[in-house]
């Protein structure tokens, strides 16, 4: 049954993407990032993510897949994976309805993994031209993790709640080389209150053809952690990230 779950929830979010023509290209983005550091400490750290996208007349499909780790003196500090999936279906040029789904393993947040499904209405609230856009989406859905101990107030180390979902992205077109993305959501437990948010704020200059350099700065808040966890998590991340 603890298989059984996140499989559901990553098939609810895959299975409207086959919508998808095999005619239809996809676009995306590989990026990139290591730093290396030797002396009083060994440490290195990486990070990785692939995006995708498709648009379609009638639909937008994407996923996206990340990845961090850091190791300092042969011990690792940080092993992250995170996997996002949705499909929008448009009424018109602003408006669409969304399915999502999200499967995290942070080895370090006290959880073997989090999982979420959602479903909801999204409005492009603003565009001009190509590049600059403002989203904003609400929505419900089922949140399934499990932890990796027992919460002492409920006896079980599975967390499972109805959930709604606020989210907004706002991307910027500075110029025709660089691009300023502020992605902001949240999922707020209607059982259990226990809310998680995410932030997201990046900027990327392209340094030639499909390669650019990109700087983020993402944050992560749960406020019902479990013990010996951080309730925020911060995360200052340098790559290099190629376009196709």
């Amino acid at each position: 049954m603890l298989i059984r779950k996140p499989l559901v929830i990553a098939c609810l979010a895959l299975a409207p993407m086959v919508q998808a023509q095999a005619n239809e290209s996809w676009e995306g983005e590989a990026e990139l990032g290591v730093l290396m550091t030797s002396g009083n400490t060994d440490e290195t750290k990486a990070n990785g993510r692939l995006g995708l996208i498709n648009e379609q007349e009638f639909w937008r499909n994407s996923g996206e897949f990340s990845t961090k780790y850091t190791e300092a003196d042969d011990e690792t500090t940080a092993e992250e994976y995170r996997a996002e999936l949705a499909t929008n279906y448009k009424f018109d040029e602003q408006q669409y309805w969304f399915l999502r789904g999200n499967w995290e393993d942070d080895r370090f947040s006290g959880y073997e993994f989090e999982s979420s499904v959602t479903t909801g209405y999204g409005n492009r609230v603003w565009r001009s031209g190509k590049r600059s856009f403002l989203d904003l989406s609400a929505g419900a859905g089922y949140r399934y993790n499990k932890r990796m101990d027992v919460d002492p107030d409920t006896g079980r180390d599975v967390e499972e709640d109805a959930i709604a979902r606020l989210a907004a992205q706002f991307d910027y077109g500075l110029s025709e080389n660089s691009l300023f993305r502020q992605k902001l959501s949240t999922e707020m437990g209607l059982d259990d209150n226990n809310t998680v948010s995410r932030s997201e704020t990046s900027l990327q200059s392209s340094i030639m053809n499909n390669l650019s350099m990109k700087v983020a700065y993402r944050v992560k808040h749960v406020s019902d952690a479990p013990d010996d966890s951080e309730s925020t998590d911060t995360e200052l991340a340098v790559s290099l990230l190629y376009g196709f």
